[in-house]
């Protein structure tokens, strides 16, 4: 059976989960890129499709950005001295996130340069 009070629940935890990613400074630094994209978007005059990219993109950046707080958690946990691969997770992680937000910047710049210049 359907248990409504564990399902809303669940969200309770995802909200805390959302909170404890705005207290990282990358997290916090992301949330001030979008709220410039968002603001550059409105006065720029996106498309309806080039919203959906840039809203697809930001929430993409958020999520991988909270995924790789969570591998960092979890790695700190697992090994709390120093290690070799627990270092090598942590970077991995960080470099997924440098590749999509590099990837992220160059999607801006494809839909904000033409409607710039």
């Amino acid at each position: 059976m359907f248990d409504m009070r564990k399902f809303f629940r669940s969200f309770t935890f995802a909200i805390t989960g959302v909170r404890s990613a705005m207290q990282e400074q990358n997290f916090r630094s992301h949330l001030l890129s979008a709220m410039i994209v968002i603001i550059a978007g409105y006065f720029t005059g996106l498309s309806r499709v080039e919203w959906l990219i840039i809203i697809i993109v930001i929430a993409l950046m958020f999520a991988l950005e909270m995924v790789n707080t969570a591998i960092e958690r979890v790695v700190d946990l697992a090994s709390p001295t120093i290690h070799p691969l627990a270092k090598q997770a942590k970077d991995i992680a960080a470099g997924a996130v440098l590749v999509f937000a590099l990837a992220s910047a160059i999607i801006g710049l494809l839909i904000f340069l033409p409607k710039w210049l």
